[in-house]
Formats: C-alpha cells, sequence, structure tokens
C-alpha cells in the first residue's frame, strides 16, 4: 500500500543505551511528544537511607506530516471538463446541500480515473478549498488487496502519528484517525483524502472522514452508498488524439506525426478505444519507433490476431488489467462474461443474454448487474434492459471465450449450443414480429401484441440481427425473409440489400433451390429501392423465370409487381404496364386479394406517366376499394395518396386535397412516417 509522502517520525537518541532502557511516557506525555524518563544507574544514597535520582526531560522533534500527497498534473489531460465540475460541485465547501463532500469514480480499468482525480484534487487545491491532501492506494485488484486497518495506519502516519501511538486493528484505530481529523478542523484545516483503487466498500468506510474535509475514491466497481457517484466514461475523439499528441511530445516536443497524419492519428485512436491507458501505452511504443507512422501502428493493431497483443509496452499492459478486474468475480459472473462475447452484435437484451447462459431470466438479470457494477460491461443508455460492452473488452472477452474452449471439447461443445440457442432466439423472435407486419387478416404471433411492439423490438434488434445474418448461410436465409418488410418500413435500404445479397448466397451453399427464386425477388426490390435500376432488373427477371420454372404462381405474380415497378423508373412505361397487368391477372387468378390491389395501385401510377388519367382514376379507386376489403389501412393510405396524384391532373383540386388528408391521416395511425411525409408533400 503505497500513501503519499513517507513517514520519517523518529526519535531523537540522545544518552547511554542503559538510560533509553529505562525510559517511560505518560499518556499525556505521549500526545504532546514529550517523554519524560528517570537515570536510576547515576542515583545517589544519602544519609538519611534516601535514594534521590536524577531526572532529564527528552523533547522529541516534532512528527512530520505528508499531507501533499499528490502527484502533478498528468500530461496530456483533457476531455474531462464535465467529470471535474461535477467533482468540484461535490467538494465545494460552499455547496447548499447537506451531504458528505465524498465523491467516487467509478469506470473500467485505464479509463483514466486515478488522473481525474488527482486534477480534481488540484483543481480543488487552487480554490484554497483544502489545507492538505492525504493519498492511499488500496490495490482493490491485486492478488492480496489492502484492508481497511492498513489503510487507517498509512493514513495516520501522514497525519504524524507515530508507530507506537497507533491502537491495534479495530474500532480504536478508526476513532483515533477520526479524533485527529476533527482535531484539523478545529485548526481550521480542510483535507482531501484521496483513496485510489478500491475494490470493496469494506476497504473505504472506515476511511471517510467527518466533518467537513472531502474525499474522493475510485473504484472499477460501483461502490454505492459512500457518496456522489460518477461514471467515467472512455474520451470524445478529439479529446483521445489530443492526449495521444500530448503523450508523443513529452517524449520528444518535435515529434511532427499527429501533426502530419491527422487522418492516421484518429484511426489510431479508435482503435484504442478512446482509453487514455491504451493511448498512453501506444505511445510509448511509438516513443521507442521514432520512425514508425501513425498509419502503420493503426494497421498493426487492427491487423493482430487480438488488439490486446498491440497495446503492452512491457510496464503497462491492458490484458492484465482487465485479468486484474476478471479475477474479482465470481465463477458464474465470469462464465456470463465469456458467453456475452459470442453475441454477434454490439449490445444484448436481458432475455437474450438469459438464452445464451440458459438460466432464467431473473438470475441472469442479477449477474449482468454485477458485471454493470463491476464496469465489465454497461447498461445501454438509449434503453432499459439492454447491455453493451466496450470494444477492447469485447475483444478480451472473446480472448477469454477462446482459450475456456480450448480447454477441451465439453467447453466447446457447450460454446456452439450457446451460439445456436442465441441465434434461434432471434430468427424466432424475427419472425413472430415479421407477422405483424404482413397485410391484414393474415395469422399474427402472440409472442408480441401489437404492430408497434413488434416495430420496437426490431428497432432494438436491427443491428444484433443484421450481424447473426452473417453467422451461418441458415441464419442469413431465415433472417432475410423475416428482416425485408421491416427494412423496408424503417427504409434501412442498404441493410436490405445487405441481407437479401446474404440470402442468395445462402441459397447457393445450401443447395436451396425453393428459396432462390424468392431471394433474387427480395433482392430486385431491395435493389430498386436504391434505386440500382439495371440491377434490379435483372434481379427481377431472374426471379420471374424461377417463379415460373416451379410454377409458382403467387410469386411469379409478385416478381412481375415489382418488375413494373423498375420499368416505370426505367422509363419504360408500356412494358411497365404490362407487367402491372400481368401481375393483376395471376393475383386474381390465385385468389389473393391484397396482391390484386397493389397491382391495381402500381398500375394506377404507370398510368399516370401514360397521362391516362380516367383510366389511373379507375384503378386508383379499386385498389382503394380492394384494400379496404381487406383491412390494409398502410395499402388504402398508399392508395389515396396516389388518387390525390391522379385528382390534380384531373383539375379536381378539392377532391385532390381530401384524398391528401386521408392519405396522411391513415400513415399517422399506422405509424408510418415516411410514407406519412409523402403525404404531407
Amino acid at each position: 500500500m503505497v500513501v503519499g509522502g513517507k513517514n520519517s517520525a523518529k526519535r531523537k537518541k540522545s544518552g547511554k543505551p542503559q538510560q533509553r532502557q529505562a525510559r517511560a511516557a505518560g499518556a499525556a506525555g505521549a500526545a504532546e511528544n514529550d517523554y519524560r524518563g528517570a537515570d536510576f544507574a547515576h542515583s545517589q544514597v544519602l544519609g538519611h537511607g534516601t535514594m534521590t535520582a536524577n531526572t532529564y526531560v527528552q523533547q522529541y522533534a516534532p512528527v512530520p506530516t505528508a499531507l501533499d500527497a499528490l502527484p502533478p498534473p498528468p500530461v496530456g489531460f483533457t476531455g474531462r471538463e464535465d467529470d471535474l465540475a461535477y467533482l468540484l460541485g461535490a467538494l465545494d465547501p460552499s455547496r447548499a446541500d447537506e451531504t458528505p463532500a465524498v465523491a467516487v469514480l467509478s469506470g473500467w480499468g485505464g479509463v483514466g480515473k486515478t488522473t481525474l482525480a488527482y486534477a480534481a484534487g488540484h483543481a480543488a487545491q487552487n480554490r484554497d478549498w483544502f489545507t492538505g491532501v492525504l493519498l492511499v492506494d488500496l490495490h482493490g485488484y491485486d492478488p492480496r488487496p489492502a484492508q481497511a486497518e492498513e489503510a487507517l495506519e498509512a493514513l495516520l502516519r501522514s497525519l504524524g502519528v507515530p508507530h507506537e501511538h497507533l491502537p491495534p486493528p479495530g474500532a480504536g484505530r478508526e476513532a483515533l484517525y477520526r479524533s485527529q481529523l476533527n482535531l484539523r478542523q478545529e485548526k481550521g484545516q480542510r483535507l482531501l483524502v484521496v483513496a485510489d483503487n478500491a475494490s470493496a466498500i469494506a476497504q473505504v468506510q472506515p476511511l471517510v472522514p467527518p466533518g467537513h474535509h472531502g474525499m474522493l475514491v475510485t473504484s472499477r466497481h460501483r461502490l454505492t452508498g459512500l457518496g456522489r457517484m460518477r461514471t467515467v466514461n472512455r474520451l470524445q475523439p478529439e479529446d483521445a488524439v489530443a492526449l495521444l499528441e500530448a503523450a508523443l511530445k513529452n517524449n520528444d516536443p518535435d515529434d511532427p506525426r499527429v501533426e502530419e497524419d491527422p487522418e492516421a492519428a484518429e484511426r489510431l485512436a479508435s482503435a484504442c478505444g478512446y482509453l487514455p491507458l491504451a493511448l498512453q501505452i501506444t505511445a510509448a511504443l511509438l516513443a521507442q519507433d521514432p520512425g514508425q507512422p501513425l498509419s502503420e501502428r493503426a494497421d498493426a493493431l487492427g491487423g493482430t490476431e487480438s488488439v490486446l497483443d498491440g497495446l503492452d509496452d512491457g510496464e503497462r499492459s491492458l490484458r492484465t488489467m482487465f485479468d486484474q478486474s476478471l479475477e474479482r468475480l465470481t465463477p458464474q459472473e465470469q462464465d456470463l462474461f465469456r458467453l456475452l462475447a459470442l453475441n454477434p452484435g454490439p449490445n444484448i437484451s436481458t432475455p437474450a443474454a438469459a438464452v445464451l447462459a440458459d438460466q432464467p431470466q431473473p438470475a441472469t438479470e442479477r449477474l449482468l448487474a454485477r458485471l454493470d457494477a463491476s464496469h465489465l460491461i454497461e447498461r445501454t443508455p438509449t434503453a432499459r434492459g439492454r447491455w453493451q460492452m466496450h470494444d477492447l473488452l469485447r475483444a478480451y472477452a472473446h480472448e477469454q471465450a477462446t482459450a475456456a474452449m480450448d480447454r477441451g471439447r465439453a467447453p466447446r461443445r457447450r460454446y456452439d449450443q450457446a451460439r445456436d440457442r442465441l441465434i434461434h432466439h432471434y430468427i424466432q423472435h424475427a419472425e413472430a414480429a415479421d407477422t405483424h407486419l404482413d397485410p391484414p387478416g393474415s395469422p399474427v404471433s402472440a409472442r408480441f401484441t401489437d404492430r408497434d411492439q413488434a416495430l420496437e423490438w426490431f428497432d432494438a434488434e436491427r443491428e444484433n440481427l443484421m450481424a447473426t445474418a452473417h453467422t451461418t448461410p441458415r441464419a442469413g436465409l431465415d433472417l432475410s425473409f423475416a428482416l425485408g418488410s421491416y427494412l423496408q418500413w424503417q427504409r434501412h435500404l442498404q441493410d436490405n440489400v445487405v441481407v437479401n445479397a446474404l440470402a442468395l448466397d445462402a441459397c447457393t451453399k445450401l443447395n436451396d433451390t425453393r428459396n432462390k427464386a424468392g431471394a433474387w425477388s427480395n433482392l430486385g426490390g431491395a435493389l430498386r429501392e436504391l434505386r440500382r435500376f439495371e440491377d434490379a432488373l435483372h434481379a427481377l427477371e431472374t426471379a420471374r423465370n424461377l417463379h415460373q420454372q416451379t410454377r409458382n404462381t403467387n410469386g411469379e405474380a409478385t416478381a412481375w409487381n415489382n418488375l413494373g415497378n423498375t420499368l416505370k423508373e426505367l422509363r419504360r412505361f408500356d412494358d411497365a404496364l404490362h407487367a402491372h397487368q400481368t401481375a393483376r391477372n395471376l393475383h386474381q387468378q390465385t385468389g389473393n386479394t391484397n396482391g390484386e390491389a397493389t397491382a391495381w395501385n402500381n398500375l394506377g401510377n404507370t398510368l399516370i406517366e401514360l397521362r391516362r388519367f380516367e383510366d389511373s382514376l379507375h384503378a386508383l379507386e379499386t385498389a382503394r376499394d380492394l384494400y379496404q376489403q381487406t383491412g390494409n389501412t398502410n395499402g388504402e393510405a398508399s392508395a389515396w395518396n396516389n388518387l390525390g396524384n391522379t385528382l390534380i391532373e384531373l383539375r379536381r383540386f378539392e377532391d385532390s386535397l381530401h384524398a391528401h388528408q386521408t392519405a396522411r391521416n391513415l400513415h399517422q395511425q399506422t405509424g408510418n412516417t415516411n410514407s406519412e411525409a409523402s403525404a404531407w408533400n
């Protein structure tokens, strides 16, 4: 345990050894550092049988104190203005509330908690809020963390209490600590206690100062109940680059690398996860190789088997720091941490984590909360019940999972089973949510109460679903059909192209001819939305031909309908008209009323382009009526909007206004914001 300053309280050794052995001290004298002793070696016996002794007073020097323990402000400290303001608000002696002046800085290893605490201490001293600072390192994540009794001993020594006056560990030592601080307060002194690197409340609670003194605590755990809490997060990108440059120039003031290649500096800061310790390690490695370009270092971090291999300068290692945090967890918590690395996306919900762990949801949630309290994961700030992990911790979790899988066949099988459960969970829920986006009358899953809840789930899980689609061919194929309507609804058009391209590739790998035509058709529709019309035309013609070969009339009708929309965009209006008429006729054959309505709707739009407005009016009114029959509110709104466009061309402006207002209102009902905007337009 390290305490700021070195306790050098030693007594003057005047007199002979025998004299020192005969020394005795009263309690009052001890308190004043004034020791009295009797020298019986020089006593004399007088005539009346009495014995006299030569007494002397031995005055010891005042015991030195160590109240200026903070190291100098760190080089390159930047980007913590809000955090500093918060801490100073907690330590301000003039603050209005009566809460103790105690602030707890928590965050994962390497994020800069200690540096921030030092900076806050200096800023508070510069405001003359404190007459001194006591610093104690609790070594909370070492194999043997400091105990509260040891910390109290170190602090009492810094306050000038000699070793021989320290009470034994227990309540007496804590009482002496408080009395010493109360005595300082009576003398007009206000001290700041900085307890660095704590891992448990039991380490810190006895150190909390009484009265008007202040305290800063740093920990990788959330130590609730001590005082005001502040989570320290990664730096902003520009601040991370500034720290990197300052660290480089501290080694060599003429180092020009950040100025010469700011883009590479940004890439390097990103590869370091905007983590101060990772940036400091990187700067040290760059200082050892002054000729290495920043771009080469950034490529090396991105290309190593593990980015953590490149974040070790021989003295500091990010992996070692993460190891220390992991070792503080229970076996169950460690296991869940490793399993979370199997989630393909950037965050995970509590239900999905429970599936991954194969545990009841309440038990999983408790474990997740403990990982969050340890700052190995964190709650997603924009959504309750979701959890995320920093990129560097994710890389570390992957290492841990791989190491666990390599220990034997059974663990690998267990991890494979966990991954399969999670993929199945995402596919099942996506397919269930997709039923709520199908045309009215189609069966819907009871897993979601309504369309709004299904869309909310899709929004929360979209990145996870897209990442899952890349995991296996079967997942890519299943999710392409489950995601298509949602991605089009929310206008995630590039994602729609990607997932449908994955589906087509999966059909080839799985030799799945049954779904190949549908994959081509969906890809063509997605490409058309991105205005890649020639590519869309090729995809849709391929889909149509495959549907014809397999005699899938309904699929062929859908391909014809999408072909017509693409041909219209290519201004091939007569060909588009033929395509939509063919789609309409095929849907009539199969009795697909909703599909027929869509064909009539698209046919009406093409007739507008051909300036056949009366025919367009008939087609769109037919589409509107058919949509009303099927209860397809979104389709009906689209027909009303197109009707408004036709009525404008017919100079029926009042009717057009009514049509567009109706379309707007219906789109508001369904929550289709993009189409509502078109109606307003």
